[in-house]
């Protein structure tokens, strides 16, 4: 299910830009992990809100994806229903209140609501003061009994009168929450620990310059996720899928954390050759950066190989460059095969 508010009365300029995912009730730990796994392929800035939700925060994902904010949301469902059997309940809004407010609102067992940030308030209004995120059921029984059944009315009241209600802090909030009104900013917190690209082929691929040229394709992907949300890989994966439903996977750590192309491709290329390809039909491939770490943590040797050090500023180059003109822009020569 897909449910979409247009734009309407819409500020100019201004559009929603927080996502509020709900996963389904008690669902096992190590599935909402990958569920977040899948969250963070689309922008760096994830909340995690265990045991079962996640805030993301979509503006650089926006110019990145090039696409807006309510097909973001649909792309994502499509990735955890098709990846991990899971469907999730989004809600887009221009706050986090609104966000949250609106995924709760999407009926189970999933689909997508965007609300436009000039017509938040008009939206909330029918919603019952229950509905609005943030009040609990004592807050909404107390309202109650002051006649105050809507999000609208609530809305109405001065906030004197809402913080003689509720009291001075959560009246204050309560009264600004109502009119759409949330400063607070997506938090990055409890990124995933592990980030996976993945290409499924068109056709059973024996090429092997071809599926050489598609792992480094997958290479440059993942050293892009990893440097856009701030963390460096210990170790990597690689899984084959073969004709037939066979498949082959190994882990081998790298000698220091690193989220660069030069360190990925070196182990990635390992990897490929460990797998011993004679005429093995591919049909697919991922590769899963493990174990990681903020990149922050990881120490900065002084480099004697100065060819090294042009790659890495050629590699920060060219992510300047991605950010402004788009992912598919600039890359590796080889890659083109793959493409």
């Amino acid at each position: 299910m897909v449910v979409v508010m247009t734009e309407g009365t819409a500020s100019a300029g201004v559009v929603p830009t927080v996502m509020h995912v709900r996963c389904p009730d008690r669902l096992p730990e190590e599935t909402y992990r990958q569920v977040l796994e899948q969250i963070a392929e689309l922008s760096p800035v994830v909340q995690a809100l265990p045991p079962s939700a996640a805030l993301v925060e979509l503006k650089g994902a926006l110019r990145y994806h090039g696409t807006d904010t309510r097909r973001l949301g649909e792309m994502l469902r499509v990735r955890t229903i098709s990846r991990l059997g899971v469907d999730v309940r989004i809600g887009i809004g221009p706050s986090i209140t609104v966000a949250a407010t609106a995924s709760a609102q999407v009926p189970e067992p999933g689909g997508v609501l965007a609300v436009p940030p000039g017509q938040a308030a008009h939206w909330l209004a029918p919603l019952p003061v229950e509905a609005l995120h943030g009040i609990g059921p004592r807050q909404a029984e107390a309202l109650h009994e002051y006649g105050i059944h809507t999000t609208g009315r609530l809305a109405a009241i001065s906030p004197a009168t809402v913080q003689r209600l509720l009291g001075g802090k959560a009246g204050r909030t309560a009264a600004d929450r109502a009119r759409g009104i949330d400063p607070r900013p997506v938090v990055p917190r409890a990124l995933p620990s592990s980030a996976t690209v993945r290409h499924a082929f068109d056709r059973d691929t024996l090429d092997g310059a071809e599926v050489r040229a598609t792992l480094l394709d997958l290479v440059v992907q993942l050293g892009r996720l990893l440097r856009d949300r701030g963390q460096a890989a210990r170790a990597l994966t690689l899984t084959l899928r073969f004709a037939g439903g066979t498949g082959w996977e190994k882990t081998r750590r790298l000698t220091e954390p690193s989220p660069h192309d030069d360190d990925l491709r070196a182990l990635a290329y390992r990897l490929m050759d460990a797998a011993g390809l004679q005429r093995g039909r591919l049909t697919g491939m991922a590769l899963k950066g493990e174990d990681l770490v903020d990149a922050d943590r990881v120490a900065q040797q002084i480099s004697l190989d100065t060819a090294r050090e042009a790659r890495l500023v050629a590699e920060a180059a060219m992510d300047r460059i991605r950010d402004r003109f788009g992912p598919g822009v600039i890359g590796p020569a080889a890659t083109r095969r793959a493409s």
